[in-house]
């Protein structure tokens, strides 16, 4: 008898999972319904807390981490980009753009722990693990908020250092390339101002391709830094989506997915509208 299951207790346990045995069509109906009144169903995982629960709880970390990281990351890289192009051919351009690719190209699980190991172990600057101290009270205070971004801050660290490689050289490319268009020759004979012509002219031409890339990122925010979560013991979404994959919890991961879906779409519909704003070729394409 040993593994063998009263069918009344396994009953009970297909409702409280919301398991039916309904056909395909049926069942996908069912889940619109529940869809649509925001029940993503109960996790396996976090048993018995709903998904809509859990990800309402560890979404604010990730948000939080990767939106910080991923502004910060763009924003760096892309004005270095712009810096690097202008002064093509100096020694900030021979010296910078191979030295962040080194940094990119070093395997991202590997570069958090050598960060994690130097900054958190040896010299003890940051704390090793979790989202905040153990001892403080979660609740928007002073000390909480203080001891959230402390171990926030090597995480983020490591997605910048990671990722800035690839918007300055997209960036630098792309303005390689516009510097040398007709209206960017023309506004220099004007006799426009050097910054001028970097910013309003060349970058703002040049950026659009990083726009887009931008949006793509913040769509994927909010499915986290999966490795970085883990390595940092960090809570989120992507520390959430491994245990989901690894319980099996199939309604946890197909709320996930759902989330990073809508987030997606949504930044593609944020960069079509940032395009509008910035090139007024569109807007006239459009008219």
């Amino acid at each position: 008898l040993q593994g063998r299951i009263d069918p009344r207790a396994e009953h009970a346990m297909e409702i409280a999972f919301g398991i039916s045995h309904a056909s395909l069509w049926n069942q996908y109906l069912e889940y619109l319904g529940n869809l649509a009144h925001g029940n993503l169903g109960i996790s396996i995982t976090y048993f018995p807390t709903p998904v809509a629960t859990v990800i309402r709880q560890d979404l604010p970390w990730t948000l939080t981490l990767m939106g910080t990281a991923v502004v910060i990351s763009f924003v760096s890289g892309t004005l270095l980009g712009i810096i690097v192009a202008w002064r093509r051919g100096s020694r900030l351009d021979a010296l910078l753009p191979p030295a962040l690719t080194f940094l990119s190209a070093i395997p991202y699980f590997w570069l958090a722990l050598i960060i994690l190991y130097v900054l958190g172990f040896v010299l003890n600057w940051f704390p090793l693990s979790g989202g905040y101290a153990l001892s403080i009270e979660p609740g928007w205070t002073p000390d909480f908020l203080l001891s959230a971004v402390q171990h926030a801050l090597l995480p983020a660290f490591t997605i910048v250092i990671s990722s800035i490689a690839g918007w300055l050289l997209g960036m630098r490319n792309a303005m390689m390339t516009t510097l040398g268009e007709d209206y960017v020759l023309m506004a220099r004979a004007k006799g426009l101002s050097e910054q001028r012509v970097m910013l309003t002219y060349a970058a703002r031409n040049a950026i659009l391709p990083n726009i887009t890339g931008f949006a793509l990122s913040l769509g994927f925010v909010v499915g986290g830094a999966l490795l970085t979560e883990i390595v940092f013991s960090y809570p989120g979404i992507g520390f959430a989506l491994l245990q989901a994959v690894q319980n099996s919890d199939y309604a946890l991961l197909q709320g996930i997915f759902l989330i990073i879906a809508v987030a997606v779409l949504g930044a593609n519909f944020l960069a079509d509208l940032m395009y509008v704003a910035l090139d007024p070729r569109v807007r006239q394409e459009r008219s």
